[in-house]
């Protein structure tokens, strides 16, 4: 169990993965010293640079495992600055009171314009254009090229990007369909499939848009591969496990498949400059980018600022709102009150015992929250006054108690 107290101090914070220097200055003037690291570390040295850090920021190279979480017992929350959260032991995090936070919207228009841009450019046919200019070949013919209005796009995953991406690719005019596991509500006139199969045998072109939950790994394999209409184009932006892409290999050569874009990888290099392999290199009809569906100037500078300041505001105020691990909770931001974050173990008479505990020691409670999420609860309190160390103590020793941090207020201006 951990108790802290705000008390004004310049506090640490480490960001690894070159995440966009909006982040240093939002984090800056919430009073953090901020530490930079231009990579991903891996567990051994992330176990070694944690320690006294209290935020943690990373991307997607980085894992944050429950050694990490043991060696880091300061760390209050983690800020995933992308979309995906499975880098994250999002529940070893929980149980030790360490809030995660990530940007589920602020990379989306990015993603959504490479994938345009890439099916673009394989129905044009411009990657054996490029090629063949590049070695002096002059090839004005249209055989096999074709505009993208009228074609048919299958989304796989009807989540923010997902979705997005149906209403501008409508709006280019195709025709669009979607399979999610999920009952979603239908954007513009895309239709929803019933099952995967039934999209893969509808579309021309099939986009992969999942999450990196667990059962998504191998989501595509050779099976479904094989179901897709001949001629047609495959996607994969979202995460690298979900397709095997010897398979895919396969039905490119053959020529069942026309052209694919790939922007993830079941293994990445962790820093820029790092050797990359592929079984899907040396093939003309594929485009291979380096998981940059989110990195353009715009979403980083986004992501960076709605990260770091949902980081700042849970240091400062106790704030879990769009946390994925915490029971999301949000009370106005404390002026003139002190406020009592306290995260349990989801266990029955929790609240009674913090309320009688206060009242028992004549404090009043102006204004209370309770969440819970699985196995944790969190109270967030607001109270006149200064608890005193007697409060703090008796409510450490509660046996549900994982971690308590005691918020002042900040001090008057002028």
């Amino acid at each position: 169990m951990t108790t802290a107290r705000h008390d004004g101090e310049r506090r640490h914070a480490l960001l690894l993965e070159n995440i966009h220097p909006d982040a240093v200055t939002v984090l800056g003037a919430a009073g953090f010293e901020v530490e930079t690291v231009p990579g991903a570390l891996g567990e051994d040295a992330l176990c070694r640079r944690i320690e006294g850090v209290e935020l943690l920021g990373i991307r997607s190279g980085t894992q944050v495992t429950a050694a990490v979480l043991d060696a880091a017992p300061e760390l209050l929350a983690v800020g995933a600055f992308c979309i995906g959260t499975n880098q994250v032991d999002l529940a070893a995090a929980a149980r030790r009171g360490v809030a995660v936070f990530n940007a589920p919207f602020s990379n989306t228009r990015s993603v959504v314009e490479l994938a345009l841009a890439e099916m673009i450019s394989l129905t044009r046919r411009l990657t054996d254009k490029n090629a063949a200019m590049h070695t002096g070949v002059w090839d004005k013919s249209a055989t096999g090229s074709h505009e993208i209005r009228g074609r048919r796009l299958g989304i796989v995953g009807y989540g923010n990007i997902g979705s997005q991406l149906s209403v501008v690719a409508e709006s280019l005019g195709m025709s669009v369909w979607f399979y999610d596991t999920a009952d979603k509500l239908a954007l513009g006139n895309a239709r929803q499939c019933g099952s995967l199969e039934e999209l893969l045998e509808s579309v021309d072109i099939v986009t992969l848009h999942v999450d990196g939950r667990p059962t998504n790994r191998e989501l595509f394999g050779e099976q479904e591969l094989a179901r897709m209409r001949a001629g047609s184009i495959f996607l994969n932006l979202s995460r690298g496990f979900v397709v095997d892409h010897g398979a895919l290999r396969a039905h490119l050569e053959s020529g069942h498949l026309v052209g694919a874009a790939i922007d993830v990888f079941p293994e990445e290099p962790a820093s820029r400059g790092d050797t990359f392999a592929s079984e899907l290199q040396g093939l003309a009809n594929v485009i291979l980018t380096p998981h940059v569906g989110g990195s353009t100037e715009e979403a980083q500078q986004d992501i960076g600022n709605f990260v770091a300041g949902k980081l700042q505001r849970y240091a400062r105020e106790g704030s879990t709102a769009l946390s994925v691990n915490l029971p999301p909770l949000e009370l106005s931001s404390p002026s003139t009150r002190c406020r009592l974050l306290y995260i349990h173990r989801n266990v029955p008479g929790v609240l009674a015992e913090v309320n009688g505990l206060v009242a028992g020691h004549g404090l009043n409670l102006e204004s209370q929250m309770l969440g819970t999420r699985g196995e944790v609860g969190y109270v967030i309190t607001d109270i006149a006054c200064d608890p005193g160390d007697a409060v703090i103590k008796e409510l450490r020793t509660l046996d549900a108690t994982i971690r308590l941090r005691v918020v002042a207020p900040d001090p008057p201006k002028g």
